[in-house]
């Protein structure tokens, strides 16, 4: 399937937090509960539609671990946005996401769309984190703010297309070069007739076993 442009997306924070199984949920539309450990990156792809484009998100998903964090720091480069994630049910993950957030963008394009995700909002009776706490991380830092469930499927293709949405204003308004593909933005076969699409044509991309980590 033809689109008009790609996006790619990097998918950040603790291991554990669900990062995989968010993926998983968006691009093949089902929850694997039990999963190894995320090693280095695992990559899936999905197609969606803005304003009648059609838009393929390429998206790259990391490991958590501090081990792997430099592979994690060449992914930010060249990512228009991030999905930065925190587990509702472990305040340590919420601590830890003033790192990752200087990570990010101490390695990447300065506007690199942000959206931080509060998962695992299906288990609200082992709640750890306020909704409210998310909420003020967000404003603060001048973040998208999302509570979604990989389990129950709940906001999680908001949470990307939110993104994606966040994504293509900022080309409109001209803060994102089309043709600097440093931006995590590329044309597509739609724009540019007779080009190639490096990551193969299906709407879906199989997703490789991993971990929600």
């Amino acid at each position: 399937m033809s689109y008009a442009y790609l996006f790619k997306y990097i998918i950040i924070g603790d291991t554990g937090v669900g990062k995989s199984c968010l993926l998983l949920q968006f691009t093949d539309k089902r929850f694997q509960p039990v999963h190894d450990l995320t090693i280095g990156v695992e990559f899936g792809a999905r197609m969606i539609t803005i304003e009648d484009k059609q838009i393929k998100l390429q998206i790259w998903d990391t490991a958590g671990q501090e081990a792997f964090r430099s592979i994690t720091r060449s992914y930010y480069r060249g990512a228009a946005g991030a999905l930065l994630v925190y587990d509702i049910t472990r305040r340590d993950t919420f601590n830890h996401l003033t790192q990752w957030l200087d990570d990010a963008r101490q390695h990447s394009n300065s506007n690199m769309v942000i959206m931080l995700i509060g998962n695992k909002s299906d288990l609200e009776s082992r709640r750890d984190v306020k909704k409210e706490e998310g909420e003020a991380f967000a404003r603060e830092h001048g973040l998208i703010f999302m509570e979604t469930s990989a389990k129950t499927a709940a906001n999680v293709e908001e949470a990307f297309i939110s993104t994606a949405k966040e994504i293509y204003m900022k080309l409109q308004e001209g803060v994102f070069d089309p043709n600097n593909e440093a931006n995590g933005i590329k044309l597509g076969p739609q724009h540019t007739q007779g080009g190639t699409n490096m990551t193969g044509s299906g709407a879906t991309t199989p997703y490789s076993s991993s971990g929600c980590c």
